[in-house]
This record gives structure tokens, C-alpha cells and sequence, in this order.
């Protein structure tokens, strides 16, 4: 296997995540194609070959290593693989579902693509439907044992969004539900899972060999930050929306070298939060000032939006005068939409900053206060180093490029 042919790499799109996977493809496409453009400068410097010989070195070594040999014979671009495992995806009278792949995977490594929080209309044979979280996760069982049944080399999960990464602990008799799925895909055979800002790292301590590589957004949300406020501004705040979100904020505000503030709020467990009117929280209270200055707040996800809303609230009740949010996972269940659509007109905040790891159309995506920032490149590149066996800690640690990105928004001032 060459490094910009990577032959035994399968991509296996779930209904859910099809729009994710494309996105994914594309990305991984440009990186073999950047890869092998500067492998072949390096040989033109380094032999001191023209180019043209350089491309059919390559080449030539590239079919030398693999039975089926690409392209015509004056053919000198460099063409990616395909990737995409075509699949057929058929949901039954009954609700059953059944995936059936329509090429081989034989010793491939496969990575499954599935986004469990997509609602809306997703193609199957016979025509379209909508998924909730519990369809969309069987889909994914059932695609992991057709993989499995094929004799892949490896199966590593791509999920975005973990499912019931919120049921990680229990206050009474609950269960454990985001550690018994884990398990479930461990028994399953799957080998490694990719996630993005999971709810809480303590799901991967339910795992015995199932490795969790969980992504991170802040340097794609900084990035649309810094077209809305000045990082150098000694107004601007970092406000943690919780304990649980200290983590998170608290390495935002060490890289913006910016002060922490926090919203200590309790909550009343006998309710149920079903949209953002009717919220279970009983007190918030505001740990720090913002009287007079921005305030960037982050958190994982946005389900119903209740929680948000009342700590918008209460900052600009305690004088905040820019409020801007940034959530991982954009869920937007039930009618929050339209509480924010309320909330924006009220003036309680400026901008929600989201990720296409949750796949909305333009019914969210238009909204004047909603920024969405791209996370695909990011998986994408994940992908490549674990196929290659790179590492994954300059994709894990986004604070050197974070700073190179404070450095270039003051040299642009």
C-alpha cells in the first residue's frame, strides 16, 4: 500500500450519514491527491528527474504493488480511489431493516459513517423516510454485521454524535445506556469508534479493547469566531454554561488568554425537559463579570435549547453586551429553532456557532443567527492517519494552531 493509493480503504454510508459521507470522500481525495503531488516534487528534487518521469515512477511502482491496474496508457494525472462501498439500504412494512453491500470488502479497512441524530428524509428502497435516534442506531447495527459477515480486515465506527452520550451516569435506578451500546459494538467485532466532543470521556472506561478517538471542534469554531470579535478585545469572557462545560470553556479561555467565567445552575430531576419553555433547571447562578463585555460560551449540545436560553438570560440581565454560543452538536429537537428564533428577536443573544457534524438543511442553515463551521476535513484527516498509522495528536491538540490563528487575526489588524 502507498501512501497516495490507499487501495484497502472502505467507506460504508449509512442512510443517516450519507450527506457526512460525501463530504468525508471529497476531503479524502484532496489529501491523496496533495500527498502524492508533493511525494513527486520530492522525487524531482531529490533525483533530479523532470516531472513528467517522476509522475510514471510512481506509477509504475503504484501498479508494481496492486493486482488491478488504473488509468490508460497516457494517462499521467493522479485519480484517488473511489472509496465509497456502494451498499443497498431496504426498511420493511414492519420497521425491519436489512443492508446488503453490492462490492467486496474483503481485508479492507471499513469505516461505517452514520449520523443517529439525522431527522430528516433519508433514502432507502422504495423511497424515502425519517429516522428517529433508535431507527437510525439499528441501521447501524445492522450495517456493522453485513461489513462483519464480509470478512474486512477492520471496522471502525464514524458517529459525530455518540447516541445517548447523556445516559453516561445514574442519580438512582437508571441505567448505563451510553456504556451498554458501547459494549454492544465491542461484542460486534468493531475495533476503533471516531466521535466528535463526546458528552463525557468517562464512556470510553466501559470499553476493554474498543479504542474511542474522540475529535475535537474548537480550532473550526475559533475559526468562525474570529470573523465576529476581536481576540485581542480585553472585553471579551469566557463563560463555562456549567460544570460539566469548565473543561471545554476553560481551554478556550487559556488559548484566547481570556478571563472563565461560570453559571453554576441546579436542576430539578423530577421534571422532564421537553423544549426550551419548560426547562427542569430551578437557579442558575453567575460565578465571575460580564458586565459590559462579550461573552463566548460553549458546550457540547444543543438539544432543546432550555438551559441556553435561560443562561442568555441571566448574562444579559447581569450586562453582558455581545453573547455568542458555540455548540459541537446542534441537535435542535422539537421546536428549539423556534425558541431561538424568539430569543434572537428579544436580543438575548448575537450568534449560535454549530457543526455539520449533525446534518440540518436550510431551514436551520439560513437562519440569520446560525454559523455553521465544517468539521469533515477534520474527520477526514483522522481517517487517513489512523489507515497509515500516524498519530493522532496534532489533530487531538488544536492549541498550536489556534495560536498561529490569534497571530494571524492580529497581523490582518
Amino acid at each position: 500500500m502507498t501512501v497516495h493509493d490507499p487501495s484497502s480503504l472502505g467507506i460504508v454510508a449509512c442512510p443517516g450519514g450519507e450527506r457526512f459521507s460525501r463530504e468525508i470522500i471529497g476531503h479524502l481525495r484532496q489529501i491523496y491527491r496533495k500527498q502524492f503531488e508533493k511525494r513527486v516534487s520530492k522525487i524531482v528534487d531529490k533525483y533530479d528527474i523532470a516531472r513528467e518521469d517522476a509522475i510514471k515512477e510512481s506509477h509504475l511502482f503504484s501498479d508494481l504493488m496492486h493486482p488491478v491496474i488504473s488509468g490508460g496508457k497516457e494517462s499521467l494525472a493522479y485519480e484517488p480511489p473511489n472509496f465509497h462501498i456502494p451498499a443497498n439500504f431496504t426498511r420493511f412494512a414492519n420497521g425491519e431493516v436489512k443492508t446488503e453491500l453490492l462490492a467486496s470488502v474483503r481485508d479492507k479497512e471499513v469505516y461505517i459513517i452514520q449520523d443517529v441524530e439525522n431527522r430528516y428524509p433519508q433514502k432507502f428502497s422504495g423511497g424515502e423516510q425519517c429516522l428517529s435516534v433508535n431507527d437510525n442506531f439499528f441501521v447501524l447495527l445492522v450495517t456493522i454485521d453485513a461489513v462483519l459477515q464480509s470478512s474486512p480486515k477492520s471496522v471502525t465506527l464514524v458517529l459525530p454524535s455518540y447516541p445517548y452520550a447523556r445516559q453516561h451516569k445514574k442519580k438512582g435506578r437508571e441505567g448505563l445506556t451510553a456504556a451498554r451500546l458501547a459494549q454492544i459494538f465491542e461484542f460486534m467485532g468493531v475495533g476503533r469508534l471516531i466521535t466528535l466532543d463526546i458528552h463525557s470521556t468517562e464512556i470510553q472506561n466501559s470499553f476493554n479493547k474498543l479504542r474511542l478517538e474522540n475529535l475535537h471542534a474548537s480550532y473550526q469554531i475559533l475559526l468562525k469566531l474570529s470573523e465576529l470579535v476581536d481576540f485581542s478585545n480585553d472585553d471579551l469572557v469566557v463563560v463555562a454554561p456549567d460544570t460539566g462545560a469548565v473543561g471545554r470553556n476553560k481551554f478556550y479561555a487559556s488559548s484566547l488568554k481570556k478571563p472563565l467565567a461560570l453559571i453554576y445552575k441546579e436542576r430539578d430531576y423530577s421534571k422532564v425537559s421537553t423544549d426550551a419553555g419548560n426547562s427542569n433547571i430551578s437557579s442558575l447562578r453567575l460565578l465571575g463579570d460580564v458586565s459590559g463585555k462579550t461573552v463566548f460560551m460553549a458546550d457540547d449540545m444543543l438539544g432543546t435549547g432550555g438551559t441556553l436560553i435561560k443562561a442568555m438570560r441571566m448574562l444579559r440581565e447581569q450586562g453582558a453586551e455581545r453573547i455568542i454560543c458555540a455548540v459541537s452538536l446542534p441537535l435542535f429537537t422539537g421546536e428549539a429553532a423556534e425558541h431561538f428564533d424568539k430569543a434572537y428577536h428579544e436580543g438575548l443573544f448575537d450568534r449560535i456557532i454549530g457543526t455539520n457534524a449533525v446534518y440540518h438543511d436550510e431551514s436551520i442553515l439560513s437562519r440569520e443567527w446560525y454559523i455553521s463551521a465544517n468539521v469533515s476535513n477534520l474527520f477526514a484527516r483522522a481517517i487517513s492517519r489512523l489507515h497509515h498509522r500516524q498519530s493522532l495528536s496534532p489533530l487531538l491538540d488544536n492549541s498550536k494552531i489556534i495560536q498561529w490563528l490569534i497571530k494571524k487575526q492580529k497581523k490582518e489588524e
